[in-house]
């Protein structure tokens, strides 16, 4: 199956997140390689993934799984060499899958030979290649993001007797991008994997290139600059690639990420996620109405991404405290499941492994305006380890079946990067790939399911969307629009039985033909349409004239 040749290829996409070090072991070392991603390829696009986004896999100290990078023109030895890598992009496109790779823009490791020299010296030549200062009392109106682990942006360095600037942690030192010479090297970098076939960067942490005094140092004119600057070389070099944002930022404040169709292709939308899941937990469409109706216009040519969980925490730095403490309150009564401004749980746990209230977030997801991302193992309903650190606990080995390991190593289990789950409810032997392949009924062949009657329209991903306002607060309707085609949603965010009246008066006279059973329902006539849903049951209707 050839790549679709389409330049807005992203729009109709379906992507699938993971680690390479997380999914499939094929030498036996415990740790996750390129060759074993190749070997489960086949298992991705039976699932109907069209992309697959990697997260780092370039050689580095591993203090923040990858995004603290040593090289970025070579691949850390664990997974494999970069012919093992150009080997699984060429096994991906046979498949028609594209290949989205992380490019951490905004920082290195304090290991990278940059820093290394930049630190050597105060007149060495790459010296500000870095952001330095004498003291630590600049850019104060910027705020301190990981506030779990670090008390300043500002890190003393005792090689070189002065102060560098990081956003992250302090191991990551800031790029100088008020250097040209840093611009121009960055390029390169991408320039490097894009001439290797790479289809599209996820770029990490973006509102954060560029520092001025007497701001937050945060979405800079200056900073939209640079991005615009590298958007055109793509442009101009490599048509048909893709660049999507990685900005946690309020809708209005991430428009101007997309510019005028000459920044990024997509974006994240941060805001959403955590209405989703309080939308659920409230019984209650307005968080989502909401937020969605904050959410501006952008330019034709972009596209928003979906996710409900990914390697991160659950980020809740996008909402107002009441809603975070209400988040807290509800989704982590736990503290060991809180971190930074957010929660570090699957989603599996943190539905309660509810199937009903899982198949709806997800029913929603694909249905939303935007492209879905799938996080590895959601699929399947994979669980947590809080007792592992940081944000560790939702990146462990993917449950391939109920052997060894879990299908993922042929390893000894202490050699493993990371312990398999092996509680009763989200282990190994209950939760695993082989095991919900022998059953229609399960999570994973819900998945297959519903993706392919994503995919078999083009309205969910290009569509303009309508919310209707039925008297009944607890369902969430909208239509999606494309041409001459529309689809119904509606979603019941209750845990109980529920009836809706909805007014379809613009589409009297067509039929409902509900996608997944292509069962007709009765024609819309002049009364509103009545509808009866079960706990959390969600429809799609193709509005039909016949």
């Amino acid at each position: 199956m050839p790549l679709n040749r389409d330049v807005l290829w992203y729009k109709d996409a379906i992507i699938y997140q993971l680690h390479v070090r997380t999914f499939h072991d094929s030498n036996g070392d415990g740790i996750g390689d390129f060759q074993g991603l190749e070997e489960r390829l086949d298992y991705l696009q039976d699932l109907g993934t069209s992309a697959i986004w990697l997260m780092p896999f370039f050689p580095s100290p591993l203090r923040d799984d990858g995004y603290d990078i040593a090289d970025y023109n070579a691949v850390h030895s664990s997974y494999g060499t970069l012919e093992d890598f150009r080997k699984l992009l060429g096994s991906a496109h046979d498949r028609g899958i594209r290949v989205i790779i992380e490019m951490v823009l905004n920082h290195t490791s304090d290991q990278h030979p940059w820093f290394q020299e930049s630190r050597s010296s105060q007149d060495n030549p790459r010296r500000d290649w870095y952001v330095w200062s004498d003291t630590d009392t600049r850019y104060k109106g910027a705020r301190i993001i990981f506030r779990d682990t670090e008390t300043s942006n500002w890190a003393w360095d005792p090689i070189s007797k002065s102060f560098y600037w990081h956003r992250f942690f302090s191991h990551q030192p800031d790029l100088n991008y008020d250097n040209p010479a840093v611009r121009e090297e960055m390029w390169n970098v991408m320039k490097f994997w894009l001439e290797m076939g790479v289809d599209a960067f996820r770029l990490d942490a973006v509102p954060y290139l560029v520092e001025r005094e007497g701001t937050n140092c945060e979405n800079l004119p200056e900073t939209h600059a640079v991005l615009k600057e590298l958007r055109r070389k793509l442009d101009e070099q490599f048509p048909g690639r893709m660049l999507l944002a990685e900005a946690n930022q309020w809708p209005p404040d991430l428009r101007p990420y997309f510019g005028d169709g000459d920044e990024f292709h997509m974006a994240f939308h941060f805001p959403l996620m955590p209405r989703m899941f309080m939308g659920l937990k409230l019984e209650d469409r307005k968080p989502i109405t909401e937020i969605l109706q904050q959410t501006p216009e952008i330019p034709s040519s972009c596209q928003w991404c979906l996710f409900l969980r990914n390697h991160d925490e659950l980020t809740l730095e996008m909402v107002t405290e009441m809603e975070r403490d209400y988040m807290y309150d509800t989704y982590a009564e736990s503290k060991t499941m809180r971190l930074n401004l957010g929660i570090r749980r699957r989603l599996a746990p943190l539905l309660d492994n509810d199937h009903r209230r899982i198949e709806l977030m997800n029913g929603m997801l694909m249905s939303l305006p935007g492209t879905p991302i799938i996080y590895y193992g959601d699929e399947i309903g994979m669980g947590d380890n809080m007792n592992l650190g940081d944000r560790n606990g939702v990146r462990t080995p993917m449950q391939w079946n109920g052997g060894t390991n879990g299908g993922f190593s042929t390893a000894a289990p202490e050699r493993l990067y990371a312990p398999l789950i092996q509680d009763p409810v989200y282990g190994y032997p209950a939760v695993n790939v082989l095991r919900q392949e022998s059953s229609e009924h399960l999570l994973l062949n819900w998945m297959r399911s519903i993706i392919k009657v994503r995919r078999s329209t083009a309205v969910f991903g290009r569509g303009s969307i309508e919310f209707l306002y039925p008297a009944n607060h607890r369902i969430l309707v909208y239509v999606r629009r494309l041409g001459n085609e529309a689809v119904l949603v509606v979603n019941n965010l209750s845990s109980t039985a529920q009836a809706v009246e909805l007014d379809l008066g613009r589409y009297k006279g067509n039929i409902l033909i509900e996608m997944f059973g292509k069962n007709m329902f009765p024609r819309v006539g002049d009364l509103p349409y009545l509808l009866t849903m079960g706990p959390y049951q969600f429809y799609w209707f193709r509005l039909r004239r016949m």
